[in-house]
């Protein structure tokens, strides 16, 4: 088996063609401790509460508590995986879950995530988790 030049320069060509060397910023924390589905994460300073963060296994965290020097994140997954010095990174975004007719039916996790093997849940509405109940006066009666 012979190794054609052309071949190789095409291919190389190909890669050079979609390369691109804009650097991407990204807000990004290591994580001190974690333990009993907490996690301590030392960094991500424009972190707000309420936030998704998303931890190098895979696994989404929720900040839940804004110290000055760290975060606390409650993990939406197990912390088997994560350990001390991890990454995790801002995804700038409040937890949000779908919500709307398309949810009728459907089995999701605590941030909304599909769970129930009917693919993904179709929606244009989504609202965040942490939010007011409405008062009283707003409320429809229980018939």
């Amino acid at each position: 088996m012979a190794i054609r030049p052309e071949e190789i320069m095409s291919v190389i060509k190909k890669e050079m063609e979609s390369f691109s060397s804009e650097p991407r910023m990204i807000d990004a924390g290591v994580v001190l401790q974690v333990g009993d589905g907490i996690a301590r994460v030392y960094g991500l300073p424009k972190a707000m509460a309420g936030e998704l963060v998303e931890f190098s296994t895979g696994v989404k965290g929720y900040i839940l508590n804004l110290e000055e020097d760290n975060v606390g994140c409650i993990l939406l997954g197990s912390d088997s995986g994560i350990k001390e010095g991890d990454l995790v990174k801002s995804t700038g975004k409040v937890v949000q879950v779908p919500v709307g007719e398309a949810m009728l039916g459907r089995v999701v996790n605590a941030i909304g995530e599909p769970v129930d093997g009917k693919g993904p849940i179709v929606t244009s509405e989504f609202r965040p988790i942490e939010t007011p109940a409405p008062n009283v006066v707003q409320r429809q009666p229980v018939k």
